[in-house]
């Protein structure tokens, strides 16, 4: 043990780095919320005051191993999907390096999004993912040639589609990450499809009031016809 020590004093780099590869450890295992300064200590094989030493609020730290866990597991570059014309067709490429930046970093993600409320320190420092996610739903939404109301379906569709917990429960239905994204493209180009046919036959002018009139809106059977499609007709 004073060996190690020696060796620390000697070498404040390689410490620090254990420091963080310890709480980046724990973080997944626990939490962040239930991450103390003790156990970082243990598992890094140092004393709490060296950590302090190294990282002396909580800020330092979760900053530390947020860029070192990002730099592990970079975000997907926006460059692979969007000089691509067909909405559909980046949807598709943009959510499947979504899911599968999600699926390599589940465990991680789990956790600190779960305690992201209780740790303010935390909030602050995924505010980047989370504009990211913004940002990559808003320009998702583009392109798609439909009316306004439709419009607002797709971006609420998009908000939703790149979320976490959106792969996640897609996931436990035993979807791969390709699988996900094609299932919620399909879904998209089913609600474009269907709402734009119930614009058109709107804008020939009004109809009688009759039983016909209170069918099921179009966009509600979006889903399931996007599921059908998915499944290769298995329905």
């Amino acid at each position: 043990m004073a060996r190690q020590r020696s060796r620390t004093k000697k070498d404040p780099v390689r410490t620090r780095q254990r420091i963080v590869d310890a709480t980046v450890v724990l973080h997944e295992e626990l939490g962040p919320a239930a991450t103390t300064i003790s156990a970082i200590a243990e598992r890094a094989g140092v004393q709490r005051l060296t950590v302090y030493r190294h990282f002396p609020d909580e800020r330092a730290l979760l900053g530390a191993c947020s860029s070192d866990w990002f730099a592990q597991h970079p975000l997907p570059e926006p460059a692979a999907w969007a000089g691509l014309e067909d909405p559909a067709e980046r949807l598709r490429v943009a959510l499947t390096a979504l899911y599968e930046f999600y699926r390599d970093g589940e465990g991680m993600l789990a956790s600190v999004l779960r305690d992201e409320r209780e740790v303010p320190a935390l909030a602050e420092i995924l505010e980047p993912f989370h504009a990211y996610l913004r940002e990559l739903a808003g320009s998702l939404a583009t392109g798609w040639g439909v009316q306004a109301e439709t419009q607002r379906l797709i971006r609420a569709v998009m908000g939703l589609a790149v979320q976490f917990e959106t792969f996640r429960s897609l996931a436990r239905q035993d979807l791969t990450a390709h699988e996900a994204a094609d299932l919620m493209a399909e879904f998209v180009s089913a609600v474009v499809g269907q709402r734009g046919r119930g614009s058109a036959s709107r804008s020939r002018g009004k109809t009688e009031l009759n039983a016909s009139s209170f069918k099921t809106p179009r966009w509600s059977i979006a889903l399931p016809n996007a599921l059908c499609n998915q499944r290769e007709r298995g329905c």
